[in-house]
């Protein structure tokens, strides 16, 4: 049984490529395809980092889906509570390129993970695990999904199992003041919280990041990480309070940078790291992960962001 559960959605990406004009091509666009989804990418990124990893979620018994069983195979991610619909698509989007920058097209609608429901939650997995990672995009694709993540949260709690909330605020997909009760919701209920400041300052209204941590630490939630890009990360306890430096890297693509800290921060805690030494190693992970193009491709292994690590030290 794994450690770690994460619950969400999963998505195909096809990426927009501008090839050359020539026989082989015919100058026709071509889509790269890769893979998303928020709590995927965290459960890729643990299970790199040596956690022992699984993930709930539905998807189709389509290509997209299959894609994204192989990828969980090579990457050693347990899928026992993957459940596999056979009218329900897996989830996609489509990025594409012009002169005012990259656009995202989602198609999600009627989703197998979007119809996941309280009935289908996994409870004696969950149960089994040591902690479930869930986040604001794990609520925001439907309203029964949004009830399914609270029925995995209380399943958890009631075993003792620990809760790690990853805000990810998406605007599109849900209004601002349902984001926020619901999210906020979820966060009290969460041990471990990891909001992102762009989030949150939509969220709460409030700008000052010691604020900012103080409102999660209030709402009940015992360890805050507050994500701040290129500064950094705050980690308050209602004991203490540090701010944990970022890396400096080549950076390319900040795709999946967050999800690759949550990863990989959840792993270290599981290992017994402290909090404060968890957060610096997923600093550097998440640094690495800007390095390469795309969400999973870049996810570093514990080699590469140790050696991070003690070129810093």
């Amino acid at each position: 049984m794994p450690d770690l559960l994460c619950m969400g959605e999963p998505m195909l990406e096809l990426n927009q490529r501008r090839p050359a004009a020539d026989a082989m091509t015919g100058g026709e666009t071509l889509y790269l395809q890769g893979h998303g989804g928020d709590t995927s990418n965290a459960a890729i990124a643990a299970a790199r980092n040596g956690a022992s990893a699984g993930y709930i979620t539905a998807i189709g018994r389509d290509a997209p889906g299959e894609s994204f069983m192989a990828l969980w195979a090579r990457e050693g991610v347990d899928t026992a509570t993957v459940a596999r619909s056979e009218d329900a698509p897996t989830g996609l989007y489509v990025v594409s390129h012009g002169d005012a920058g990259h656009r995202f097209t989602y198609y999600r609608a009627g989703s197998a993970a979007s119809r996941l429901a309280p009935a289908d939650v996994p409870e004696a997995a969950i149960r089994g695990a040591r902690m479930l990672h869930v986040s604001g995009v794990s609520q925001a694709i439907s309203a029964s999904a949004c009830d399914a993540v609270f029925r995995a949260i209380e399943v958890a709690k009631a075993a003792g199992v620990g809760v790690s909330y990853d805000t990810n605020l998406r605007l599109s997909l849900w209004p601002k003041a349902r984001a926020a009760a619901v999210i906020h919701a979820g966060v009290a209920q969460a041990d471990i919280a990891l909001p992102s400041l762009d989030d949150v300052r939509v969220l709460t209204g409030l700008d000052d990041p010691d604020a900012i941590a103080d409102f999660y630490l209030r709402l009940g939630c015992p360890l805050v990480l507050l994500k701040l890009g290129a500064e950094g990360v705050i980690v308050a306890t209602p004991a203490r309070r540090e701010r944990v430096g970022a890396f400096k890297v080549e950076a390319v693509d900040a795709t999946g940078a967050g999800d690759t800290f949550a990863g990989s921060f959840l792993a270290r805690h599981l290992a017994g790291d402290d909090p404060f030494a968890a957060a610096r190693y997923a600093n550097a992970a998440a640094a690495l992960s800007t390095t390469g193009y795309g969400a999973v491709a870049p996810i570093p292994r514990p080699e590469a962001v140790n050696a991070l690590l003690r070129g810093r030290a």
